[in-house]
């Protein structure tokens, strides 16, 4: 230990060393095994993306041209009078998936949003009714109004808080509330 920690080593430095080589990630040991491992994407290249705040994506949205789109890109170089309405759409689809009224249109999502929200909601909702139902001990009694009354009564009776308090805003020879 001492001297692992005199040459800066440690365990945790030794496992992560292997973790980033791929020895000892799960993916690593699927590799020795001879299964096959998805390759993730590589973001530092730049890929196509629509999107409404930056509506030129850096790549075109086909990469590899069939034969047709190459012919259509050759043609594209020379003069545009010569290309028909459908071959400058094929083009424009050939550099973007969608138009950017196509990005703008609104789509039902929302639904989709409200009613996951309204299903957890009411979810809670029947949470909280079974808790109140089953859960939480009933009432007490003196939540009843008739012992509130008797309580207010008493304090009435015993004079409490006769200055500025409660006894302070009842009329003891009317026997009924100041006004």
């Amino acid at each position: 230990m001492l001297l692992a920690q005199m040459l800066g080593f440690s365990v945790f430095r030794g496992t992560n060393l292997l973790r980033a080589r791929g020895l000892l990630s799960a993916v690593g040991v699927r590799a020795i095994h001879g299964h096959e491992v998805a390759k993730g994407e590589d973001l530092s290249v730049p890929m196509y993306c629509d999107r409404k705040d930056s509506p030129l994506p850096d790549i075109p949205y086909v990469q590899k041209l069939n034969t047709e789109q190459e012919a259509l890109k050759e043609k594209e170089k020379g003069s545009w009078k010569n290309l028909t309405n459908e071959e400058k759409i094929a083009l424009y689809r050939i550099a973007f998936h969608q138009s950017y009224a196509d990005m703008c249109k609104s789509n039902s999502e929302w639904k989709t949003v409200m009613g996951g929200t309204f299903i957890f909601i009411g979810f809670t909702g029947l949470i909280v009714w079974w808790q109140t139902a089953h859960v939480y001990p009933p009432k007490p009694h003196t939540f009843n109004e008739e012992w509130k009354e008797k309580q207010a009564k008493r304090m009435l009776d015993m004079q409490m808080n006769p200055i500025e308090g409660f006894a302070s805003k009842w009329d003891y020879e009317k026997n009924e509330w100041k006004k």
